[in-house]
């Protein structure tokens, strides 16, 4: 029978920190910016005794700071990461009749047939632990999204299996911001239509749905909250669609011409990265967090093209929509390019994408 496996690694960035400091093993460990609490910057990971004390991914680094006091705080090395991450996904593609889908640093779908997929399962723990010194869950589904969801229930170092069988069992009552794919913004919007839990949104009417978010979205909508249709794991060569950079500054930017270079600059380093896959850009975003934490994003479409100076000049036109007077604490710059034929796009498959 075919199965859908959802890798996981256990607190992936934290993990691979503890490995090259066997000493802070069962330390509250956190990971983010360049390890300073002072400066601005955010929380990648923490380790799950960080966690206890209310730190989380995305949170700012001086409040984890003030949660957990006595916590070691490192700062971020890419590098390091991905070479940990290529060497679990290579193990996973080494497994027997394996079908791999990379879905980040440290997540992955595993399409197989077998017949005791728990067994499977256990055998791609013990052989990435033998391999890299790594724990990982893994969520077992007959789709992509009961796979991708039951992973939570296995963490850590477990396997759980969530099924047509007992999706209703397990998730019918939970609220619908559980399930892959549903942030606040659209649980909020759900709920304005009387939807709350999982059992609800998948018995809820098309016309709501479809009103609310469209006809293609809402019928998607309330297929995740029957547990999704697809299995099929897809292991076509990972394309990224575009590349972004991005600085939050630790002093406010106020002047507008420094704020242009500011952006300027990103663009160039956009650019660089850009110009190693070869492709045309066709779309620009800018991301502006003003202070105190309000967060504005501005995105254009242009003519296909390779010409640096031609992307500047669109960039411009969309800097000149910061808001004049504000204070800037962050920005970003995305470029969007091209796809190549029987390419499959996805998001970078690294943190902090935008």
């Amino acid at each position: 029978m075919h199965w859908v496996l959802h890798v996981d690694l256990d607190q992936f960035i934290a993990a691979v920190e503890v490995l090259r400091r066997p000493e802070l093993a069962g330390l509250p460990v956190i990971v983010g910016g360049r390890g300073d609490p002072t400066e601005r910057a955010v929380v990648s990971t923490a380790s799950y005794e960080a966690r206890a004390f209310g730190v989380g991914s995305g949170m700012p680094l001086r409040i984890a700071a003030r949660k957990a006091p006595d916590a070691v705080i490192l700062p971020v090395d890419a590098p390091a990461y991905l070479a940990a991450s290529a060497e679990v996904m290579s193990e996973l593609r080494a497994q027997p009749g394996a079908v791999v889908q990379v879905l980040g640093w440290d997540e992955a779908f595993v399409g197989v047939d077998t017949d005791d997929p728990e067994a499977y399962a256990r055998r791609i723990q013990r052989s990435v632990l033998a391999r890299t010194r790594l724990h990982c869950s893994v969520g077992i589904g007959d789709t992509l999204v009961r796979a991708k969801i039951a992973t939570g229930f296995g963490k850590p170092r477990g396997v759980f299996r969530l099924t047509a069988r007992n999706w209703d069992e397990v998730m019918g009552d939970r609220p619908v911001i559980e399930l892959w794919g549903v942030g606040p913004k659209v649980s909020k919007r759900l709920l304005a239509l009387g939807v709350r839990t999982v059992a609800e949104l998948a018995t809820a009417a098309e016309a709501d749905l479809t009103t609310e978010f469209g006809p293609r979205m809402g019928l998607w909508y309330r297929e995740l909250g029957r547990g999704g249709r697809s299995a099929v794991v897809d292991d076509t060569p990972w394309v990224p669609r575009g590349h972004s950079r991005e600085t939050t500054y630790q002093s406010d930017l106020t002047d507008r011409t420094e704020i242009e270079q500011a952006a300027l600059a990103l663009l160039d380093q956009v650019l660089g990265d850009v110009a190693g896959d070869g492709r045309p850009v066709i779309g620009l975003g800018l991301k502006v967090r003003y202070a105190p934490f309000t967060t504005k994003t501005f995105t254009k479409r242009i003519p296909a093209t390779t010409d640096r100076d031609v992307v500047r000049g669109k960039a411009r036109e969309l800097i000149g929509r910061i808001a004049p007077g504000r204070p800037v604490r962050l920005l970003g710059v995305r470029a969007e390019m091209a796809l190549p034929e029987d390419a499959r796009a996805g998001t970078t498959p690294t943190r902090g994408a935008w």
